[in-house]
């Protein structure tokens, strides 16, 4: 069952196992990298930054870029349409401490493809390789890529796409088994991550509806991918890493989180939510993490989700989040520190 292959490589940074954390906007913020990465992924990849330098000055720009207290290696997504302004972004960052930077060539969200980024390059394979040639040559750490299968069921050009990257010198390729025009419905494919790794030598991590360590190990036996990406079946269930790579390793599956396990990493990641975009904001943000793990629960049923969903949406301060959680969870138990964050950096 183990895998006998080398771990995969990105330059000079080999990664501690075969279970890499998506880079997801509005979800892969810093206290959720750093949840992630605490219980067991082996690289974590930032939200994607926009390639526009003018930008940065933004609150949401700056908290994108803040990686204060997170282990290395640190992947940066960058995004753009721009050769030339994607290189001087790759270089940025990499002066402000990114030690990988991702490209993002795979969402689907139309404000990113309608301005000819994101997925929405993959029609253009001549500009696809003029930016990576462009950003490979702006930087001294390791580039990666992430792609979809093509943009459409007619442009399934995944493969043209592999190999032009590695022609570029990228490091590392993730590949979502879906095109750009299914965005997240229907079920991910598998055959064109196969067929891409098989006619590349670089590391290809496959994404796409990864949701247990049974699927995480199917995927990989399957495409013979050298990690899996997981984005969604993370989101309220972060545990999800170390049972993927528990089970690669060992062939069986680890038991489900205690309860109050589940309270404290859920009173931590809120806690370290609070802190980092401040109270009122933290506040609202930790709506739908909460939505997501409850998700995740199954003691609750759909109707009982909707209605303590609608209870906890309407809470303004963190105290009363926690005393919510310490409810939910473990009924007269009495609260604990919300401070402890349970080694989530909040600084």
């Amino acid at each position: 069952m183990s895998d006998s292959r080398p771990l995969p490589q990105i330059g000079r940074h080999r990664l501690p196992n075969r279970v890499v954390l998506a880079p997801m906007a509005g979800v892969t913020d810093r206290p959720f990298r750093q949840l992630c990465r605490r219980l067991g992924a082996g690289l974590v990849v930032s939200e994607m930054v926009t390639s526009d330098p003018t930008l940065w000055h933004t609150r949401k720009s700056r908290q994108r870029m803040d990686h204060r207290g997170e282990p290395g290696p640190r992947s940066v997504q960058i995004a753009g349409g721009d050769a030339t302004m994607l290189a001087e972004a790759a270089r940025l960052n990499a002066e402000q401490g990114a030690e990988i930077i991702d490209i993002n060539m795979g969402c689907p969200a139309k404000k990113v493809c309608n301005k000819a980024a994101g997925s929405a390059l993959l029609r253009n394979e001549a500009l696809v390789a003029e930016i990576l040639e462009a950003v490979v040559a702006a930087v001294d750490v390791p580039v990666t890529l992430k792609i979809r299968t093509g943009w459409c069921a007619d442009s399934n050009n995944g493969v043209r796409v592999a190999r032009l990257a590695e022609s570029a010198g990228i490091q590392a390729l993730a590949v979502h088994g879906r095109h750009r025009q299914q965005r997240y419905s229907g079920e991910a494919e598998y055959d064109t991550i196969a067929d891409i790794k098989s006619r590349v030598n670089i590391p290809v991590f496959a994404n796409g509806d990864i949701d247990s360590p049974q699927k995480a190990a199917f995927v990989l036996d399957y495409t013979g991918a050298d990690a899996v990406m997981v984005g969604r079946g993370a989101q309220g269930n972060p545990w999800i890493f170390r049972e993927v790579d528990h089970y690669l390793r060992h062939g069986q599956a680890l038991p489900p989180p205690a309860e109050r396990e589940r309270a404290d990493v859920l009173r931590g990641h809120l806690s370290a939510l609070h802190a980092f975009y401040g109270e009122t904001m933290g506040a609202r943000i930790a709506r739908k993490h909460l939505g997501w793990y409850l998700a995740s629960d199954r003691r609750f049923g759909e109707g009982q989700q909707r209605e303590l969903r609608a209870a906890f949406n309407i809470l303004e301060h963190p105290a009363e989040q926690y005393d919510f959680i310490d409810d939910l969870f473990c009924p007269g138990s009495g609260h604990a520190d919300p401070g402890i964050a349970n080694g989530i950096s909040a600084a």
